[in-house]
Protein backbone atom coordinates (compact mmCIF):
# COMPACT_ATOMS: atom_id res chain seq x y z
CA UNK A 1 0.00 0.00 0.00
CA UNK A 2 1.37 3.49 -1.20
CA UNK A 3 0.48 6.80 0.70
CA UNK A 4 1.66 9.86 1.11
CA UNK A 5 1.47 13.39 2.60
CA UNK A 6 3.18 16.65 2.65
CA UNK A 7 4.18 18.78 5.32
CA UNK A 8 5.13 22.56 5.08
CA UNK A 9 8.15 23.43 7.23
CA UNK A 10 8.79 27.00 8.85
CA UNK A 11 12.70 27.30 9.39
CA UNK A 12 15.62 26.56 7.58
CA UNK A 13 16.95 23.69 9.89
CA UNK A 14 14.47 21.68 12.20
CA UNK A 15 13.12 18.48 13.11
CA UNK A 16 9.25 18.13 12.38
CA UNK A 17 7.54 15.44 14.73
CA UNK A 18 5.66 13.52 12.14
CA UNK A 19 5.15 10.03 13.95
CA UNK A 20 1.08 11.19 14.49
CA UNK A 21 0.83 11.09 10.64
CA UNK A 22 2.51 7.69 10.06
CA UNK A 23 0.17 5.92 12.94
CA UNK A 24 -3.07 7.30 11.06
CA UNK A 25 -2.00 6.12 7.73
CA UNK A 26 -1.14 2.11 9.92
CA UNK A 27 -4.16 2.51 11.51
CA UNK A 28 -6.29 3.32 8.74
CA UNK A 29 -4.66 0.44 6.65
CA UNK A 30 -5.56 -2.20 9.22
CA UNK A 31 -2.62 -4.09 8.98
CA UNK A 32 -1.68 -6.08 12.01
CA UNK A 33 1.93 -7.46 11.01
CA UNK A 34 4.55 -5.95 8.55
CA UNK A 35 6.50 -3.24 7.85
CA UNK A 36 5.84 0.50 7.70
CA UNK A 37 8.78 2.41 4.98
CA UNK A 38 9.26 5.94 4.96
CA UNK A 39 10.98 8.35 2.21
CA UNK A 40 11.49 11.96 1.92
CA UNK A 41 12.45 12.21 -2.02
CA UNK A 42 14.45 15.56 -1.60
CA UNK A 43 17.91 16.04 -1.32
CA UNK A 44 17.88 18.49 1.60
CA UNK A 45 15.56 17.04 4.26
CA UNK A 46 16.06 13.67 6.00
CA UNK A 47 13.73 11.13 8.23
CA UNK A 48 15.32 10.03 11.23
CA UNK A 49 13.93 8.36 14.41
CA UNK A 50 14.88 9.80 18.08
CA UNK A 51 13.72 10.76 20.90
CA UNK A 52 10.23 12.75 21.02
CA UNK A 53 9.80 13.22 24.67
CA UNK A 54 11.95 16.13 25.80
CA UNK A 55 11.76 19.28 22.50
CA UNK A 56 15.42 19.74 23.73
CA UNK A 57 16.55 16.77 22.06
CA UNK A 58 15.54 18.07 18.52
CA UNK A 59 16.98 21.16 19.50
CA UNK A 60 20.59 19.47 20.32
CA UNK A 61 20.79 17.90 17.55
CA UNK A 62 19.86 20.92 15.18
CA UNK A 63 22.46 22.53 16.88
CA UNK A 64 24.76 19.56 16.87
CA UNK A 65 24.58 19.24 12.82
CA UNK A 66 24.94 23.51 12.37
CA UNK A 67 28.37 23.02 14.65
CA UNK A 68 29.73 20.06 12.40
CA UNK A 69 28.65 21.53 9.06
CA UNK A 70 28.43 25.18 9.13
CA UNK A 71 26.32 26.29 6.62
CA UNK A 72 28.64 28.87 5.24
CA UNK A 73 31.67 27.00 4.29
CA UNK A 74 33.66 26.85 1.79
CA UNK A 75 31.70 24.63 -0.74
CA UNK A 76 31.83 24.53 -4.30
CA UNK A 77 27.95 23.79 -4.91
CA UNK A 78 26.79 27.14 -6.22
CA UNK A 79 23.26 26.93 -4.90
CA UNK A 80 24.58 27.88 -1.09
CA UNK A 81 23.13 24.33 0.35
CA UNK A 82 25.68 22.07 0.60
CA UNK A 83 25.54 22.21 3.85
CA UNK A 84 21.84 21.31 3.71
CA UNK A 85 23.08 18.08 1.21
CA UNK A 86 25.59 16.94 3.57
CA UNK A 87 23.32 16.80 6.52
CA UNK A 88 20.59 15.45 4.44
CA UNK A 89 23.64 12.41 3.46
CA UNK A 90 24.48 12.37 6.99
CA UNK A 91 20.90 11.57 8.25
CA UNK A 92 19.70 9.04 5.78
CA UNK A 93 16.63 9.85 3.42
CA UNK A 94 14.59 6.54 4.72
CA UNK A 95 13.46 4.95 7.97
CA UNK A 96 11.71 1.21 8.33
CA UNK A 97 9.86 0.53 10.92
CA UNK A 98 8.24 -3.09 12.06
CA UNK A 99 4.15 -3.06 12.59
CA UNK A 100 3.44 -5.27 15.46
CA UNK A 101 -0.13 -5.72 16.41
CA UNK A 102 -1.47 -2.97 14.25
CA UNK A 103 0.90 -0.44 15.74
CA UNK A 104 4.58 1.24 14.87
CA UNK A 105 6.90 -0.70 16.97
CA UNK A 106 8.56 2.46 17.84
CA UNK A 107 10.00 2.60 21.88
CA UNK A 108 8.72 4.30 24.40
CA UNK A 109 10.29 7.87 23.86
CA UNK A 110 10.76 7.60 19.97
CA UNK A 111 9.21 9.58 17.33
CA UNK A 112 9.66 10.22 13.63
CA UNK A 113 11.00 12.85 12.27
CA UNK A 114 11.24 14.50 9.05
CA UNK A 115 14.67 16.81 9.22
CA UNK A 116 14.49 20.35 7.10
CA UNK A 117 17.80 21.37 5.98
CA UNK A 118 16.91 24.12 3.48
CA UNK A 119 13.82 25.29 4.54
CA UNK A 120 10.78 26.51 4.62
CA UNK A 121 9.45 24.16 2.37
CA UNK A 122 7.08 22.01 1.64
CA UNK A 123 7.76 18.55 1.42
CA UNK A 124 6.61 15.37 1.07
CA UNK A 125 6.80 12.07 2.75
CA UNK A 126 6.40 8.85 0.86
CA UNK A 127 4.92 5.54 2.74
CA UNK A 128 4.79 2.25 2.06
CA UNK A 129 3.42 -0.26 3.59
CA UNK A 130 3.68 -3.92 3.87
CA UNK A 131 2.16 -6.86 5.48
CA UNK A 132 -1.09 -8.97 6.47
CA UNK A 133 -4.54 -7.84 7.76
Amino acid sequence: MKHSFKIKTHSQTELLDITGEVECIVKESRLEEGICALFSPHTTSGITINENADPSVKADIVQGLNKLIPMHGHYAHAEGNSAAHIKTSLIGSSEIIPINGGALSLGTWQGIFLCEFDGPRTREVQVQLWGSP
